[in-house]
């Protein structure tokens, strides 16, 4: 299925054309949500697509004193939609792509021919290996990668000595992808696993929670901190106060590494979350950071190498003098060895940051943002050799 793009409807400032344009495609794959136990969160319509969409607005604001111009179309594809016939569309356009789309999409458009030469950056997908031995080099990273936020949350609990962890997986193909990275992690930081259990999603929570959660989490083994896996955050948001024991939660709910969070304030942040709700009407999340984050970085380069060569600018994103202010209290970077983009992370509650890693103590010989996730001698990655 062919999709016309739909422009964003932010117009040039009045005057002659710029002296060089870069256009970006923003593709979407509709990833119908799974079922939850509750309706308090609901999905944003434009996830993703807000957040490129600000940062089209900040790089236009730099653009205009340079003779810079920028443009964002959008693509939605539905989920049983031909999202390669999108792609090369795109792509006939613009070498571009900021893709808010799964796993196995992002690797399908990387390996298109139609790519090869192209940018494409990654906002929605975490999966390690997308980072490791399913890199690809046209292919950059602005969200975290599971490994990342599972690191940022076991240097929070080393730091506090809370050394030993029980775990709640939840049932879901993503709830087992985020204990896994939950329990590499404690491995490296030498955590120590206290008992593992899977969750019943026939419970009915909302009912039931303060006799289900005790008796599931008797049998845990005593622990400093329970994790939960729960991706969607369904059935974790009721786990808090109903433990067995009286522990504090971590991972899916308690406390929890993000890539971006309302509650998220410094270093400039309460500007940029301001400026974000005033257009969208709503607070930024993940994957408006990651998009935000992904045409900002395209802006930067642009800026610093008057290019809009998809060559160039690569070169330069991979470069040692790249930084980008993200509002996280360090530059960020992009690793050279696989593109993911190098970011503090936030532990946050729903109503406070607790912390940001990487911890005072965790050092590291080059960057300390690289002891979060996939250090240079830990990706399987060569495509960017």
């Amino acid at each position: 299925m062919r999709l016309a793009f739909a422009s964003i409807l932010l117009g040039l400032w009045a005057g002659s054309a710029p002296a060089l344009e870069l256009g970006v495609t923003w593709l979407h794959r509709v990833v119908p949500p799974p079922p939850t136990l509750s309706n308090l969160d609901p999905v944003p319509g434009d996830l993703g697509r807000a957040g490129a969409e600000l940062g089209l607005r900040d790089n236009r604001t730099t653009g205009q004193f340079l003779g810079h111009g920028y443009a964002l179309s959008a693509a939605d594809v539905p989920a049983e939609g031909d999202i390669l016939a999108v792609a090369r569309d795109a792509l006939a356009a613009s070498p571009f792509l900021i893709v808010d789309a799964p796993a196995a999409d992002l690797l399908a458009i990387a390996d298109l021919p139609e790519a090869q030469g192209a940018l494409l950056f990654n906002a929605a997908a975490p999966e390690t290996a997308l980072r490791s031995q399913d890199c690809r080099a046209n292919l950059f990273h602005t969200l975290p990668s599971r490994a990342m936020l599972a690191d940022a949350l076991m240097q929070g609990l080393a730091s506090k000595r809370w050394t030993d962890l029980a775990l709640i997986t939840g049932p879901r193909p993503g709830d087992q992808a985020w204990a896994a990275a939950l329990k590499a992690s404690a491995a490296k930081f030498r955590l120590r696993p206290r008992g593992e259990a899977v969750w019943d999603e026939a419970a009915d929570m909302r009912r039931n929670a303060a006799q289900e959660v005790p008796l599931f989490t008797q049998e845990l083994r005593d622990h400093d901190v329970l994790l939960v896996a729960d991706e969607a955050r369904d059935f974790a948001r009721y786990i808090a106060y109903n433990t067995w024991l009286p522990r504090p939660v971590a991972g899916s709910a308690g406390m929890m590494p993000v890539a971006w969070s309302r509650v998220v304030e410094q270093w400039g942040a309460a500007q940029l979350q301001s400026r974000f709700e005033d257009m969208a009407g709503r607070p930024m999340q993940d994957r408006d950071y990651a998009a935000w984050a992904a045409f900002r970085a395209l802006g930067e380069a642009v800026t610093r190498t008057g290019s809009a060569d998809p060559a160039t600018l690569r070169a330069y994103l991979l470069g040692g003098e790249f930084e980008l202010a993200g509002f996280k209290g360090s530059p960020l970077s992009f690793r050279p060895w696989n593109g993911q983009l190098r970011q503090p992370i936030p532990l946050v509650t729903d109503t406070a940051v607790v912390a940001t890693a990487p911890m005072e103590g965790f050092l590291h010989q080059g960057n300390e943002l690289d002891t979060l996730g996939l250090d240079r001698p830990d990706s399987a990655c060569t495509a960017f050799d």
